[in-house]
């Protein structure tokens, strides 16, 4: 008897995670304060080792998110970085760095851009720094002493938050290059705690906008698991 209902629910689960994907074009009408409500509740319930709960959440809308945009993209046009978890290229292997060449090119053909113009890669990347226009923008913080370990489980609260909000219709899209200006983040939005792990934008989708049309490979299976007997 509960056969069925465990593959309607299989089938809702898969559907809910595999119809996830960033978003780069919003519409600007904001989210209801109790959807977004509903939205970090739900998120909330993420794993967490010991039950630590280790995030913290900075959620910008209106006239903050207005303020931030403008010193993030300061901060940009300065070169005034401030990254609490470091980053490097040389940290992708050769498969990875296959992957995110692949991505790339679809996603600036999408936008028009040939792969040699380096300046209008430069100038999408620094309007991103608006949030690629959604009109809030969540910023996850590893609070305790912000190792590796405790920044898994904000990870791991990343996509529980992503699927909360592809539940109740939001769209959204993680942002690295928001973490790349930490102090300004914490500057603009009074944030005492916390190492900043990464920038969300989200909102409603712009439906009409080829670059939210951009499809993401996933490897292969074989190449990312293996099952031992």
């Amino acid at each position: 008897m509960s056969l069925p209902i465990r593959t309607e629910l299989s089938g809702a689960a898969e559907k809910l995670i595999r119809g996830r994907h960033a978003t780069r074009a919003f519409r600007p009408e904001p989210v209801p304060e109790e959807t977004m409500r509903a939205i970090f509740s739900l998120a909330g319930a993420a794993p967490s080792n010991s039950n630590a709960q280790p995030w913290r959440v900075a959620v910008a809308s209106g006239a903050a998110r207005e303020r931030l945009a403008d010193a993030l993209q300061a901060a940009h046009a300065s070169n005034r970085t401030s990254v609490d978890f470091p980053y490097s290229d040389d940290m992708y292997s050769e498969a990875q760095q296959a992957r995110r060449a692949a991505f790339g090119a679809g996603l600036y053909g999408a936008l028009g851009i040939a792969p040699d113009d380096q300046a209008s890669r430069a100038a999408y990347n620094a309007e991103s720094l608006r949030f690629y226009g959604a009109p809030h923008a969540a910023f996850l913080f590893v609070a305790g002493d912000g190792g590796p370990r405790l920044a898994a489980d904000v990870g791991a609260y990343l996509q529980t938050l992503l699927l909360a909000m592809t539940a109740h219709g939001v769209a959204s899209c993680p942002q690295g290059l928001l973490s790349f200006y930490a102090d300004t983040v914490r500057a603009e939005l009074g944030v005492g705690e916390g190492r900043l792990l990464v920038g969300v934008s989200f909102g409603y989708a712009d439906e009409t906008a080829a670059v939210n049309r951009v499809a993401s490979g996933r490897a292969a299976l074989d190449e990312v698991a293996t099952f031992h007997g």
